[in-house]
């Protein structure tokens, strides 16, 4: 389990596959996913723009910036639970397949506090992964 920090440097309006055109504001968004297998891999594809575009996140990888990546020790629905008590959901992005409000989350800055929370929990492990180290 992971979550993906992305910046967007301006206002955007991006076409999100099945779901339509999504109004992004400029800032931070803050992705929960799974990889079971291959986190390096799965890691690595949220960097690189020159991919299939197959899940929401894919469409958004597209116009911001992945930043950072942390890995989880536990499962990506109780991440995005923790995220939604700190930033603001997108409805249906990346939870299609599972009962949760959004995968996707918004921050107008850097979201400190929510990553701090995280950590404090143990949810977190200690190291950050750039796209360098990958």
């Amino acid at each position: 389990m992971y979550f993906i920090i992305f910046r967007l440097n301006r206002d955007k309006e991006i076409q999100v596959g099945k779901l339509g055109k999504i109004e992004f504001k400029k800032g931070y968004y803050v992705y929960v996913g799974s990889a079971k297998k291959g986190f390096a891999k799965r890691i690595r594809r949220h960097f690189r723009r020159d991919k299939k575009l197959y899940w929401h996140v894919d469409y958004l990888s597209m116009e911001a910036n992945a930043i950072e990546a942390f890995r989880c020790k536990t499962d990506e629905h109780k991440i995005a639970e923790i995220a939604s008590q700190f930033m603001e959901g997108i409805k249906g992005f990346g939870s299609s397949d599972c009962r949760c409000y959004s995968h996707l989350f918004y921050s107008e800055s850097y979201p400190k506090e929510f990553i701090d929370h995280a950590k404090k929990l143990n949810y977190v492990l200690a190291e950050r992964l750039n796209h360098e180290e990958l």
